[in-house]
Parts: C-alpha cells; sequence; structure tokens
C-alpha cells in the first residue's frame, strides 16, 4: 500500500534531511488518510487529484503543495532506487494548486522607530539588535536565530553563512548600522555563548507577539521585516543579482515583485 511505502520512506529517507521534523510529521498526516489504503498499482491520477481537492478544502494551498510534493518523492524513489514495478508517478501528471501568499507589507511611518523603542520594554536585551540586523539585512529567521559570533568577520564586515534554507551558503555584508548593534550587543553578551541571539523559534515568536502588543503595530509578521529588507536594498540602488547574493534568492522570479522600486529608481535615472 502506499502507507507501507511512507512509513519506509519515513523511517530510511527523511532522517537524512535538513527538514526531517517537518516532513515525519507531514508523513505521518498522510499515513492516517485513505489515501494511504490504496495498493500502488490500484493508485490512479483520479485519487490524487481528488486527495488534492480534499485536501484544499481544509489546509492552505501551500500544505497541499508540499505533501503533493512529499508523495510524488515517494513514489519517485520507490521506482528508481527501491525497483517496484510502476509504469509512472501518478503524482506528477496532477495539476498543483497555485499558491498566492505573497506578502507586500511594508514598515510605514514611525513603526520601524515604535518596534526598536519597544524592545526596551521586553525582557530579551537583544531583541533591538536582532531586529535591526533583520532590517537591514533581510535575513531568514533561522539563519538570524542560527548565527554565531564565529560566524562574523570584523575586519570584513561580513557574516558567513554555512548552510541555509536552499541548501548552500552565503556571504551577507553588513551595514555601518547592522555592524554597529551587533558589536554594541557583543560587549554586553555572555562571553562564554556562542551564539548571537540564544533564542528558540517559539521563544521569537512570543516575543515578537508581545512587542506588537506593546507597540499597537497590526497585521505586521517577523517574516515581513525580510521583505522591508530586501525592499531597502533595492532602493539603495542595488540591482537584482547584487540583492540575490545578499538575500539568499536562488530562484530570481522570487524577487520580480520587487521590480517596481527599481523601476521607480529607473525614472529618476533616465532623466
Amino acid at each position: 500500500t502506499l502507507g507501507q511505502l511512507l512509513e519506509r520512506y519515513q523511517r530510511e529517507i527523511s532522517p537524512t534531511k535538513r527538514g526531517s521534523v517537518q516532513e515525519i510529521q507531514r508523513i505521518d498526516v498522510l499515513r492516517r488518510h485513505d489515501l494511504a489504503y490504496r495498493t500502488l498499482i490500484g493508485l490512479s491520477q483520479q485519487d490524487i487529484a481528488s486527495f488534492r481537492d480534499e485536501r484544499l478544502q481544509s489546509v492552505a494551498p501551500s500544505t497541499t503543495v508540499r505533501e503533493l510534493a512529499i508523495l510524488s518523492h515517494v513514489l519517485e524513489v520507490a521506482i528508481r532506487d527501491w525497483g517496484l514495478p510502476l509504469a509512472k508517478n501518478v503524482v506528477k501528471l496532477v495539476r498543483r494548486p497555485v499558491i498566492r501568499n505573497e506578502r507586500s507589507r511594508r514598515l510605514t511611518g514611525d513603526e520601524e522607530q515604535r518596534l526598536l523603542d519597544g524592545c526596551d520594554g521586553g525582557q530579551t536585551p537583544y531583541f533591538k539588535t536582532l531586529l535591526i540586523l533583520a532590517i537591514e539585512t533581510g535575513m531568514r529567521r533561522g539563519e538570524i536565530l542560527g548565527l554565531k559570533w564565529s560566524d562574523i568577520s570584523h575586519n570584513r564586515r561580513v557574516i558567513t553563512l554555512a548552510l541555509t534554507k536552499n541548501g548552500s551558503g552565503r556571504e551577507v555584508p553588513l551595514s555601518q548600522r547592522a555592524f554597529d548593534a551587533l558589536m554594541d550587543w557583543k560587549e554586553r553578551a555572555p562571553v562564554d555563548d556562542p551564539t548571537v541571539f540564544p533564542m528558540t523559534p517559539g521563544a521569537l515568536e512570543q516575543a515578537w507577539r508581545r512587542l506588537l502588543i506593546r507597540t499597537g503595530i497590526k497585521s505586521l509578521r517577523f517574516h515581513d521585516l525580510r521583505h522591508e529588507g530586501v525592499s531597502r536594498l533595492f532602493e539603495r540602488g542595488l540591482n537584482v543579482i547584487e540583492v540575490s547574493t545578499i538575500s539568499g534568492h536562488k530562484e530570481l522570479r522570487m524577487l520580480r515583485r520587487y521590480s517596481h522600486l527599481s523601476a521607480d529608481d529607473l525614472v529618476a535615472r533616465l532623466g
């Protein structure tokens, strides 16, 4: 059955991946679904399409796309590596849902100053530094929380990220403002802790929610600071290749929604 195949994949393949915890949880959900009881020989394109349509009734399109991606890779491994006699990967024949969750929330008015001032009322001494780094570099939450002091080159003013979400490393140049904020925190940070921001993702989310309540700022997610940071890089005159080098966007089409920023800039340059 598909369920037995999922169980083997979960046991042998998932633990080798960087996002193993999340994938194993997703496979648990798939194994409980009626689809898991279908035999591989009987599994059809229509079964997958029905599964997709049913899931879209209860979860976001992005979740459905991730579940379909897992099912597709499970069948791919079964055919290519495990020698199961399947004629084709039926998941590849089914149309994927369209994900329309791009946000364009920017910091407006005095929101940035309110956020930074609001950090002083919190219990996390480095939270202001963390926010400045997010705004100035556009780094992802996981990259910021995984940062170690040894990743920061003082003489070059560069952060070296060994492994990022897209599977490759990159170097992030620091603005003077970001560098100064980091050095100010380093003078006060515990000497024996190699981590710049000793905080879990859950603790960050809690601190972020409390900060929004203190400052009265609505509908702002922490991830929106990445959008803000990348937008500012374009506003400083950097081109798409330069911005992608800093932000870590592997696919340049992901930066297409920022094109209006550089277009406005081009009007001024053209005269």
